[in-house]
């Protein structure tokens, strides 16, 4: 029986610094020579390709062109690998694993992004084991096919659906969450799938999409938040999309000014998605006369969308060239798992 084949993607982050011998400065690791580093990928019966950006970049200064460079790797090399696995900066993780899932349509293979929180070659890296694990994932098959069929993010033990993982802590080893959704698995002596939280394996074709449009903003509101502010924001020239974090179950200031802004931008097309600040729970527009006017001037419920699924949802359909009613109705549709309709 041929071994499982995964392809490890790096674009920088923590997860591929090592500290130089002789200086004991950080440099990215030779992939090529990551075994010298994790000597137990020599015993796991998986197959390893690489690939790494030339440049590596810190995922703070991830930008949608590197989504799409890394969904293109993932489709020129799609049928030559049973998964994939991208190394990636924890920072902006959950938006770049948002991301993907919408630029890989109907994918039926494990894409599984990780880090870690101290670097590989450090005595106490988290880094070992989230690549060891994550690469066990990707490989993962029953019946002759892959138990995970989307994009995930793997931290600390646990596996998270991409679009819906948000990063909760800058120093812990447990960096991540998924506060609307079960986690996918959990590895101990064994890794322990849940089956029913898992994507369905899609039917269609796999496709690569290569457009983003991140004519996309965020305004969280604050109490005392001036409509000017908000104003000047709102009529930037390029913006297309704006994502507004309210407050609980997607309530908002009844100041007569501030409504009268978003009014305005709606008028003028620019599409509003209403997300909740809080960490779980989701969005009900409506429900109290907070949010009353944000339901009568058309802005979207984003229902339990994070923000970072809500950006980069934003980002994948204006890509696409849809108009502002098309965004508005994909907007309230799940697409692949990243919310859940009442």
């Amino acid at each position: 029986m041929s071994r499982p084949k995964v392809l490890l993607i790096y674009t920088g982050g923590t997860i591929g610094m090592v500290a130089d011998a002789r200086t004991g400065a950080l440099k990215a690791v030779n992939l090529d020579h990551l075994e010298e580093q994790v000597p137990e990928l020599a015993r796991m019966g998986v197959e390893l390709g690489s690939i790494a950006f030339g440049t590596p970049i810190d995922s703070s200064d991830m930008h949608p062109e590197h989504w799409l460079r890394i969904a293109a790797i993932i489709g020129e090399h799609y049928d030559q690998y049973d998964g994939f696995v991208v190394l990636h900066g924890s920072d902006t993780m959950a938006y770049t694993a948002s991301a993907l899932s919408f630029l890989l349509e109907n994918l039926a293979k494990p894409v599984i992004l990780t880090g870690s929180q101290l670097p590989l070659g450090t005595i106490r890296t988290d880094g070992k084991e989230n690549l060891i694990t994550a690469i066990e994932i990707a490989a993962a098959k029953e019946n002759g096919e892959a138990v995970v069929n989307e994009v995930a993010v793997y931290f600390e033990y646990s596996l998270y659906r991409g679009n819906r993982t948000v990063k909760v802590h800058a120093e812990r080893f447990e960096a991540f969450r998924s506060p609307n959704w079960p986690v996918l698995a959990e590895a101990g002596t064994h890794i322990r799938y849940d089956k029913a939280a898992l994507l369905r394996r899609c039917s269609g074709p796999f496709k690569v999409h290569r457009r983003m449009d991140n004519g996309v903003g965020v305004l969280r509101l604050f109490p005392g938040i001036r409509a000017g502010w908000a104003e000047a924001l709102l009529r930037d020239p390029g913006l297309k999309a704006v994502v507004l974090e309210t407050f609980g179950s997607g309530n908002g200031p009844t100041d007569a000014d501030f409504l009268e802004v978003l009014r305005d931008a709606r008028k003028r097309g620019t599409v509003l998605v209403n997300v909740t600040q809080c960490s779980g729970g989701r969005v009900e527009q409506g429900r109290y006369k907070t949010s009353e006017a944000f339901a009568e001037m058309g802005i979207v419920s984003g229902l339990d969308l994070t923000t970072e699924a809500a950006v980069s949802k934003l980002m994948f359909l204006l890509g696409q060239g849809l108009g502002g009613e098309e965004v508005m109705q994909a907007m309230g549709t799940p697409l692949c798992g990243e919310m859940t309709i009442p």
